[in-house]
């Protein structure tokens, strides 16, 4: 469901611009994007993002399974994103998962190719005076010996120097997502990772093990950090959420 109004907002954007409306554009890979049916329950954390936001925000989440910078570009999402772009709209951009894995030449993105598309990327939005926030990948669940998550992006030092030097709003959502993970120790990580014993769900028969993609828990959690970042921050999207029910407040638990 999820996923359908994320497409609903992309396909509703000719009339949004028109409204008074704020649109968010996502770009970004796997890790963000809104999953088929069939994928389930892989999630990105840009599905569960997308609804926190009240009725005059519209979330297009272009974030795609195995884009990295290079292919976001040539695939045309990139065009789609700088075509529809209005004045005061967001766009998150987020890489590096894919840019680095030299093993697959249909995405590997060099360091130099990297940091230049990074770039490009805040300048076309800065140029039709959109705001740009910039992200480093989200860690992969790797804990070593010490129970501790170490470093498992090559690419995220290169978000953080090109967020110096371009002065761009940017979360370090690789350091956030380590330690965050780490704290819970190997088990309840895991609870929020795409790992299925065989023969317990229809999408993977034969069971899955996958510490990259998150599940509805751990995308929603990754989601809520952001959020939270954002918060702190006081950055003008914290003060677009949706209003809570009221019924929701007197809840007990």
């Amino acid at each position: 469901m999820l996923g359908l109004v994320t497409v609903l907002l992309g396909l509703c954007k000719p009339v949004l611009a028109a409204d008074n409306i704020t649109t968010l554009f996502m770009a970004g890979d796997s890790t963000m994007a809104a999953k088929d049916i069939k994928d389930y329950p892989e999630t990105g954390w840009g599905m569960p993002f997308a609804i926190f936001f009240d009725e005059n925000m519209a979330v297009l989440n272009l974030a795609q399974n195995g884009r990295s910078t290079r292919t976001f570009i040539e695939a045309g999402l990139w065009q789609r994103i700088e075509e529809n772009l209005q004045p005061g709209d967001y766009v998150f951009i987020q890489f590096g998962h894919n840019d680095e894995s030299e093993a697959k030449v249909d995405r590997y993105t060099t360091p130099a190719q990297f940091t230049a598309n990074l770039k490009y990327f805040i300048a076309a939005t800065r140029e039709r005076q959109a705001v740009p926030l910039l992200l480093s990948p989200v860690t992969r669940r790797h804990f070593g010996a010490d129970g501790k998550i170490g470093l498992t992006h090559a690419y995220s030092p290169l978000a953080v120097a090109v967020a110096a030097e371009t002065g761009v709003d940017f979360i370090d959502m690789d350091t956030l997502t380590r330690e965050y993970f780490a704290a819970m120790g190997e088990a309840r990580s895991a609870e929020r990772f795409m790992h299925i014993p065989p023969g317990m769900h229809p999408n993977y028969p034969n069971g899955v093990r996958d510490d990259t993609h998150f599940n509805e828990l751990g995308a929603r959690e990754v989601a809520q950090l952001v959020l939270e970042e954002l918060r702190q921050r006081n950055h003008p999207l914290a003060g677009r959420l949706r209003t809570p029910d009221p019924k929701h407040l007197l809840l007990e638990y």
